[in-house]
């Protein structure tokens, strides 16, 4: 590819792309670490410090992506700014598509991420687990506490009626499998890219992001 096809192509990458309203992890925003490692790594003009984000099988993909864009970085500052995006863009698709998560975009800084992921990167970055584990818990306990309460209202008028009857089997079902998805995310031991559905199903409806 020369460097004019080049730049062709990081001006129809770097166009934003429409995305609609869904939970966003850290690493699709501008301000995120996967975005501030690409950064260092066009600054010192060496991709090592990126490569971590990305399987193995992927990295020529950013390899290639990286070569790239150091050459149109050259051409001007224009350039340079329109190289630097499709970097960002290609290798934050490519982490994601490594977390088998769906891509849609990189996200402004300052953007809101899932709150369990920004307190787990403030965890790492302060050194500091308790508040993490304090909000988790939490959020735990009143999604428990919250469908006991509906379980146990319905069971007080199941007899009342067949209505009243299926009302209650509905909340004994929500509680119960909730009750279960908690204990399951708790204890299932998820690898990187093989992320537990049941952990994200198990965060109370009305704080998922």
């Amino acid at each position: 590819m020369t460097l004019r096809e080049t730049l062709v192509a990081v001006t129809l990458l770097a166009a934003p792309l429409a995305s609609p309203p869904r939970a966003l992890a850290h690493c699709e925003t501008l301000d995120g670490p996967v975005v501030r490692d690409a950064r260092a790594a066009l600054e010192a003009r060496d991709v090592t410090a990126v490569l971590k984000w990305v399987e193995v099988e992927n990295e020529p993909e950013v390899r290639e992506a990286f070569r790239h864009a150091l050459a149109v970085r050259a051409l001007g500052p224009e350039a340079r700014t329109l190289a630097d995006r499709f970097f960002f863009e290609t290798l934050v698709r490519v982490h994601r598509e490594g977390e088998g998560a769906p891509y849609t975009g990189l996200k402004p800084a300052g953007t809101e991420v899932d709150p369990a992921i920004a307190a787990s990167d403030k965890a790492l970055d302060t050194g500091a687990i308790d508040p993490l584990v304090g909000m988790v818990a939490a959020r735990a306990d009143q999604g428990l506490r919250e469908r006991f309460a509906r379980a146990a209202e319905a069971k007080a008028h199941a007899g009342e009626s067949v209505e009243k009857g299926r009302a209650y089997v509905a909340a004994y079902v929500a509680f119960m499998h909730y009750a279960e998805r908690l204990l399951q995310a708790a204890t299932t031991d998820a690898g990187h890219a093989g992320h537990d559905e049941a952990a994200a199903h198990a965060v109370p409806e009305g704080h998922r992001h």
